[in-house]
């Protein structure tokens, strides 16, 4: 378990925080490119990190990121005309252009410079692989764009999707890295889901239900590697990547593709959770991205025109007990994200850590919380940049193997689990 103030530590991500200051060293993703089509479309909300914020695409095709508010007498600039290069604010006409820098004060005189001297807070927004990603630290500790391999192959082989989780981040990626809970979980939907069905590895998961953990540092994070029983005395490996502060890989199934999650603070209660799937040699297939878009895999279905899922703690997850009952899923809640969601968002916005009593299983989620623990202290400290922020750590791949007893993961495993471009992910 944690002490309370160690799980505050982690737990409060807004300005002026140690986790706040820590997240605010990456490149996080905001918003998907889709949520802002073309050049002049609506600007769109957006609140990362406890701060409040607008993004728009300017006249030249240029993406801002900035303080919501007007500086003139605080009113959104959601409102705003996206117009002629800048966003103008519906109620007095104040216009700012993408750095959030104020272009013009229609009630003040040009030459009196006063717009000179107006300024919103602004991040800069960058596209990457079908998504724009914002680096909100202090402008000269800018590190170089993401290198993640889902956002750097070409665009047909890779699906993005993001979704509103309502709890607090830790709770949510701490699911992400526990690999346990797939055999009790999830057993519904290894054999079902046109996204998992039809791997060997499934069978492993089902039939061995007590997972063997070893956790092995790496540069960016841990490698969690999950040890199950196969043929012949070998042991069947699933190794997961955690990428501080919040990036996580999970071994692929078959032939399908390779996924994960980011999870990113919206404020200390509430996280976008971010899905991908991509295929390192191949473009994905119709039918592939038609299960992504359809909820299936690590997807959810939307409530029509937001990003909160259909099944959501208003309607109890729409709860199937006799689903349940008949063994077609073990939670009653249908879908792997959700399956996920439903249990996470039961802890509570933030879970009292003080209460738990962790096993052998949880190794990983222990690891990573005293990594985080070390990295943002010597942040706060020391100004030590903390892992994850090289894009030489992001380069990193999750693998599935089947290995001789007497072969550590992290040595049968250790090209598997680098990010080499147009070689086959290792998957069983």
């Amino acid at each position: 378990m944690l002490r309370k103030e160690q799980s505050d530590l982690l737990t409060r991500t807004g300005p002026d925080t140690p986790m706040g200051r820590m997240f605010r060293s990456y490149w996080i993703p905001a918003l998907l490119a889709e949520d802002l089509p073309g050049n002049d479309c609506p600007p769109v909300r957006v609140k990362l990190l406890s701060e409040r914020l607008v993004a728009f695409r300017d006249t030249e095709g240029r993406y801002g990121l900035m303080d919501e508010f007007c500086a003139h007498r605080g009113v959104s600039l959601w409102f705003g005309r996206n117009e002629e290069c800048g966003l103008r604010c519906s109620y007095h006409g104040w216009k700012y252009d993408v750095t959030g820098q104020c272009m013009e004060v229609p009630s003040e005189p040009e030459a009196s410079g006063f717009a000179n001297k107006i300024k919103l807070r602004s991040y800069p927004l960058v596209a990457r692989g079908g998504v724009l990603w914002t680096y909100m630290g202090p402008p000269g500790a800018q590190p170089p764009l993401p290198e993640w391999e889902f956002i750097t192959v070409p665009r047909a082989q890779t699906f993005t999707s993001k979704r509103l989780q309502e709890s607090n981040w830790l709770q949510a990626m701490e699911g992400g890295i526990d690999s346990s809970h797939v055999s009790f979980l999830h057993r519904g939907d290894l054999n079902s889901d046109p996204l998992f069905k039809g791997a060997k590895g499934n069978q492993y998961n089902l039939s061995d239900a007590r997972p063997v953990f070893e956790v092995a540092e790496s540069a960016g994070g841990l490698c969690i590697g999950a040890r199950r029983n196969a043929e012949d005395g070998h042991y069947y490996w699933r190794i997961t990547q955690w990428v501080m502060p919040s990036f996580t890989m999970i071994a692929p199934r078959g032939n399908h593709s390779v996924h994960g999650h980011f999870w990113i603070p919206i404020d200390d209660e509430n996280c976008w959770t971010w899905s991908f799937d991509y295929h390192p040699i191949r473009e994905l297939t119709d039918a592939e991205l038609a299960a992504m878009r359809d909820g299936k895999g690590i997807h959810v279905r939307y409530l029509p025109g937001t990003y909160r899922p259909l099944a959501n703690s208003d309607n109890d997850y729409l709860i199937d007990r006799a689903a349940q009952k008949a063994g077609r899923t073990f939670s009653g809640v249908e879908g792997i994200a959700m399956q996920d969601a439903s249990l996470q968002e039961s802890m509570g916005p933030i879970v009292d850590r003080t209460k738990e009593n962790l096993v052998s299983t949880d190794n990983g989620i222990i690891m990573a919380r005293h990594r985080l623990l070390r990295a943002v202290k010597s942040l706060v400290d020391k100004g030590i940049v903390p892992p994850g922020v090289d894009p030489a750590h992001q380069k990193v791949r999750s693998a599935a193997i089947v290995l001789p007893p007497d072969v550590p993961f992290t040595e049968g495993a250790r090209e598997a689990l680098i990010a080499h471009p147009a070689v086959a992910p290792a998957s069983v």
